[in-house]
């Protein structure tokens, strides 16, 4: 269950980040060019959230079922475990958050180039913490490979 779980939520993760990458590139040129509020941009939305809380839902099961997740006194003193443990969750439910309420306050605004902002303005936070998780990591030395 771990195995396919994580494969899941590894395959996923790169729609959402396709789907987060596009909406904030297309919200911004809405925005600043005061384009209208097309049926692509509110599909975007849709997908966006959607994608967004499925792999929140895998994340919350790995984080329950994974080995590297360690619910202990010492997980506080090992970085690697402690990034598992509290400061992932902690900024992919910050994301989530931000991405879910980008998509339920902007489809109540009229106004084209509001509506834009809007999504730009929170989805691009939620790309921000996406990427402090990213960097946190590189931190750690998860992405260096030994010979």
């Amino acid at each position: 269950m771990y195995t396919t779980s994580l494969l899941l939520h590894s395959i996923v993760r790169y729609f959402f980040l396709i789907f987060l990458l596009v909406t904030v590139v297309r919200s911004f040129q809405g925005w600043r060019q005061n384009k209208a509020y097309e049926k692509v941009d509110d599909k975007l939305g849709v997908w966006l959230v959607m994608l967004t809380h499925t792999q929140f839902i895998l994340g919350l099961l790995l984080y329950f079922i994974s080995p590297v997740v360690i619910f202990n006194k010492g997980s506080m003193s090992n970085p690697v475990a402690r990034y598992w443990l509290v400061e992932h969750i902690t900024l992919m439910v910050v994301a989530v958050i931000l991405i879910t309420v980008a998509r339920a306050t902007a489809k109540r605004i009229n106004e084209p180039a509001l509506r834009h902002k809007r999504m730009f303005t929170l989805t691009s936070g939620a790309l921000v913490c996406v990427l402090l998780a990213l960097l946190s990591l590189k931190d750690r030395g998860f992405f260096d490979v030994t010979m």
